[in-house]
């Protein structure tokens, strides 16, 4: 009935691997192994990151001067090579390096430059000085913390020049691979020049405000050394990977019901705009047939909004408000192809036992959000041993207070690590929400959104989110219900976001993100402006 996803989605490329720092590190010895010289590949890295420098800032460079900071290893060396271009263009630069001893090409880099004329600071860059700051520090090889001195200097560089430094690959005092500060802070970056890959520390929430725009420098890396990261190896998403996707496609002849039966439980006497969001997010999916088990107070009021909705039975709530689960019966889930529960559910009813069970018997998608993953955390028997029980696919959509109350056990490792465990033991396909959220399949694929918009943060997007996620799975098929279609729902709605952003704060409503991907559709201008860089950008 619906043509078979592409098996590999985005490609495997420099522009979408998230890789940890001691993978780069093994990648870039595998090139050194081959006879490539270190001296090629910190030429080639740190004439790339000239040239965006140039690109970005010529005028404040021409005007200020850059003061590049120096640390001993190859990061330094990098920074050096930069310091070089830059002057050999004509900008005032000088350079900065706190330590007394340096790797021997650093050294030899930190040598020409003084013989250039170069002047090379003997105490720290006034914080306060207009010239841009370029932190060549230490990049992927920090393992502890930068140390007073200098996490002083650079809170007093954001302090007085707020947006006045570019990170070389990494900010320091950032760590690399799970994007928290190994101490007390990091620098502050406008931009950071990610070289090569993308550091997965780079793109987790706590790194946001650290990191600046991410900018990717590739260094065109072989595609066979590429091949030999593990095929499990996580992948970001941006905007325009919502061009390469593979959509649910019905055929061409189906009716109502061949493109996709989907049934929605939401809403309740205490919340019940919850249930108008999803079905709303639900309706912009394209889902042919969408109905909803809801309440008097809910069903009521949503007939003049939502006039194609068939409303399959009426659930009651309990004495506090929330939605009873009780009167849900087999007849409900016969010849559907998904089930969302969850949204504005409210907090846990005491009779929904026999609900569950039938819930687990279900053999289509099971699409479980917000209450309902609360409800399902309560549960004696564990919310591990119910999801791996489950008679079908099953999705969760939790943010990261609902993953800690689902999988406590989980709690310390970091979103791609606590997403991919969870999916793995559980078998169900898991969206762990956040800024950039992260997507893990039980297969072990994992993605990871790469881009943001803060004003997109509002309450409710998540009802949409999960009613548009349930829609293209309905449409799909239970053939077509693994992590990657989860990714490509979180991903179109997250750029959704982030288009309406740009045309201002409140822009991003709930209700306008559901409108708009109604609108733009799978062949629409969504997919037209995912053409153009939206996310993180790449150089080469």
């Amino acid at each position: 009935m619906h043509e078979p996803q592409s098996p590999a989605w985005p490609v495997r490329d420099a522009a979408h691997l998230l890789v940890s720092g001691a993978q780069m590190a093994a990648l870039e010895q595998q090139l050194f192994s081959s006879g490539l010289p270190v001296e090629a590949l910190m030429e080639k890295a740190a004439l790339a990151v000239s040239r965006l420098l140039l690109d970005h800032w010529r005028a404040r460079l021409h005007r200020a001067g850059a003061v590049v900071l120096v640390g001993p290893g190859h990061n330094g060396g990098d920074g050096l090579v930069v310091a070089r271009e830059l002057h050999l263009a004509g900008i005032a630069v000088a350079v900065w390096s706190p330590f007394e001893r340096h790797k021997p090409l650093t050294d030899s880099h930190l040598r020409h430059l003084c013989w250039l004329g170069v002047p090379r600071l003997e105490t720290p860059p006034d914080p306060g000085a207009a010239a841009l700051w370029i932190d060549g520090l230490f990049g992927i090889g920090q393992q502890r913390p930068p140390g007073a001195a200098l996490e002083t200097l650079l809170q007093a560089r954001q302090r007085q020049q707020p947006g006045g430094l570019v990170a070389i690959d990494v900010p320091t005092g950032l760590c690399a691979d799970q994007g928290h500060c190994l101490g007390d802070s990091a620098a502050t970056a406008s931009q950071t020049a990610c070289l090569g890959l993308l550091k997965r520390g780079l793109v987790q929430d706590q790194a946001l405000r650290w990191v600046g725009s991410l900018l990717l420098v590739e260094l065109g890396l072989p595609a066979q050394l590429l091949q030999e990261l593990p095929p499990t190896q996580p992948l970001g998403l941006a905007c325009g990977d919502l061009a390469t996707a593979a959509w649910p496609r019905p055929d061409a002849d189906a009716d109502k019901y061949g493109r996709g039966r989907l049934l929605l439980v939401a809403g309740s006497r205490l919340f019940r705009g919850a249930a108008a969001l999803a079905l709303a997010g639900a309706s912009s999916s394209g889902c042919g047939s969408v109905r909803a088990a809801l309440c008097p107070e809910v069903g009521d009021a949503l007939w003049p909004q939502l006039p194609h909705l068939v409303l399959r039975s009426s659930l009651n709530c309990d004495r506090s408000g929330a939605l009873s689960l009780a009167a849900l019966s087999a007849a409900e889930l016969q010849r559907l192809d998904a089930v969302l529960v969850g949204p504005g559910l409210g907090s846990q009813s005491l009779d929904d036992g026999r609900a569950w069970t039938l819930l687990q018997e279900f053999g289509g998608l099971l699409v479980l959000d917000a209450d309902g993953l609360n409800r399902l955390a309560g549960r004696a028997a564990g919310a591990s041993h119910w999801l791996a029980e489950r008679g079908g696919p099953t999705w969760i959509t939790p943010h990261r207070q609902e993953f800690e109350r689902l999988f406590p056990e989980l709690t310390s490792l970091p979103p791609l690590d606590a997403a991919a465990a969870a999916a793995q033991r559980t078998g169900a396909a898991v969206l762990l929400k956040g800024a950039h959220s992260v997507i893990a399949g039980p297969d072990g694929s994992c993605w990871q959104l790469t881009q943001t918009a803060a004003a997109a943060a509002r309450a409710g997007l998540g009802d949409v989110l999960a009613g548009y996620a349930a829609g293209l799975g309905a449409m799909a098929g239970a053939s077509h219900s693994g992590g990657q279609l989860l990714a490509l729902a979180a991903l179109a709605h997250a750029a959704t976001a982030v288009e309406l952003a740009k045309e201002g704060a409140g822009a991003a409503s709930p209700a306008a993100v559901a409108t708009r991907l109604a609108r733009q559709g799978r062949l629409g201008a969504l997919q037209r402006s995912a053409l153009l860089p939206c996310g993180f950008a790449s150089k080469t």
